[in-house]
């Protein structure tokens, strides 16, 4: 999911310079005894004691090194820059810093670094190939010396970062009124008006709460500041459920596509939660892993934690499975978005089941032809030929999942605009691909 992390610290470690010196020092003193010749065993002698000179100057790392670093940019840009300050012990001059980033993420532009007579500063430019969501592991760093014969490695004090990229379409999201289901136990409405409508329930007090939504009887009780929401703040409830199951299409074309969804998703959750509105998201492999439906920050982090844990399965739960789990965890009628390649021959199967446990099902699915036929691609007329195959096939599979719910095709991966077409009419209809 996020790319090789960084190897073991050891000890110490011979640089790939070592080999050459000792092999060149080893060749130059065996010629000298076969030829009886001075002169090159007195070439050889400092290329064979150069690794011992090195390993004798070798530091003594004292406890771990600290990293601040962060990730910024916005779109396709990715931003990492930071600062090492090294143990204590390791000089900044013969330090070096070895990264790993994710699989989406592509570098552009030579890295930038400056040494301090304390720190290393350093700037490194990515480009998101496709939306993310994905870890980005901590550098491995390590001190060498001037001619790189040793090199040893030293901890570092720091966590790793998290990259979220998703279309920028979804912020548009925001506008569209969603379903409104049952209230879960727990949630009470009540005749009390407000400025903002009928009452729905208590929260946690937010920035730009007024006080007149502060509900102060409640927060003497529990010590801390809550708020009153009402129904008018409130647009609806969203269960977002990923499809992980394997398909024909093998571990590594799976493994792009769940990382799209897994962004998408993200997206998706993040503008309705800044609605306010209630978003519960489950993944399924062979089983079903839910987040309950919640509203607020703390399920977007919720969200965020269960998303970063998704890859592809490796055993493929029955369509039934599917609908009798996810009516255990979600009230019937709440509306439902699967985002599912639809790479297997069982998702009008798996629509049907959830039609028939009460919930209204639509489809998102991220086209698997963009990775295998890539547009900016030069292509030749056999492989013109087989990519007009595969949208002919493809087209007709969403046209068979059609008769059970809606679908909408996502072949730009850099716009989730036919979704928010969508969710915008008023009255959805089934009767074509989008």
């Amino acid at each position: 999911m996020s790319g090789p992390g960084p190897l073991a610290e050891d000890p110490v470690r011979w640089g790939p310079i070592t080999v050459g010196l000792l092999a060149g020092g080893g060749f130059l003193a065996a010629a000298g005894l076969y030829l009886h010749d001075a002169v090159p065993l007195f070439l050889a002698i400092p290329l064979l004691i150069a690794p011992l000179l090195a390993i004798a100057q070798v530091p003594r790392p004292v406890g771990p090194g600290e990293l601040r670093w962060s990730a910024g940019g916005s779109g396709k840009e990715v931003l990492v820059e930071g600062t090492l300050s090294p143990p204590e012990g390791i000089s900044p001059d013969g330090v070096a810093l070895e990264f790993f980033p994710p699989a989406p993420l592509e570098e552009v532009g030579p890295p930038i670094v400056r040494r301090t007579a304390t720190t290393v500063e350093f700037r490194r430019e990515y480009s998101a190939v496709r939306p993310c969501l994905a870890l980005f592991p901590r550098p491995r760093a390590v001190w060498r010396d001037p001619i790189g014969c040793v090199e040893v490695p030293f901890p570092l004090d720091a966590p790793a970062i998290r990259i979220e990229r998703y279309p920028p379409e979804v912020s548009r999201l925001r506008a569209t009124h969603l379903r409104r289901t049952t209230v879960f136990p727990g949630e009470v409405r009540s005749r009390q008006r407000g400025g903002a409508g009928d009452f729905f329930a208590i929260r946690p007090s937010t920035v730009g709460d007024t006080p007149k939504q502060i509900n102060w009887r409640a927060t003497a009780r529990a010590g801390t500041l809550l708020a009153n929401e009402y129904q008018v703040e409130r647009t609806g409830d969203l269960v977002l459920v990923l499809d992980l199951r394997p398909t024909p299409l093998g571990p590594r074309r799976d493994g792009e596509l769940v990382a799209l969804a897994r962004s998408a998703a993200l997206g998706i959750a993040s503008a309705f939660l800044q609605e306010k509105a209630r978003v519960g998201v489950a993944i399924f492999d062979e089983y079903l892993t839910p987040v309950p439906l919640a509203s607020g920050r703390a399920q977007r982090f919720r969200i965020q934690e269960l998303l970063l844990r998704a890859v592809p399965g490796t055993v493929s739960g029955p369509p039934e499975r599917l609908a009798v789990s996810l009516a255990r965890y979600y009230p019937r009628g709440v509306t439902t978005l699967l985002i599912s390649s639809m790479a297997g021959e069982d998702t009008p199967l798996v629509l049907a089941h959830l039609r028939r446990r009460g919930f209204s099902p639509m489809v998102l699915t991220p086209s698997p032809i963009p990775l295998i036929l890539p547009k900016d691609a030069a292509l030749q007329r056999p492989e013109l030929l087989a990519g007009r195959l595969l949208h002919l096939a493809r087209r007709r599979q969403l046209a068979t999942a059609w008769e059970e719910a809606p679908v909408i095709e996502w072949e730009e991966y850099w716009s989730l605009a036919p979704l928010v077409r969508f969710l915008a009419q008023p009255l959805r209809r089934t009767g074509g691909a989008t």
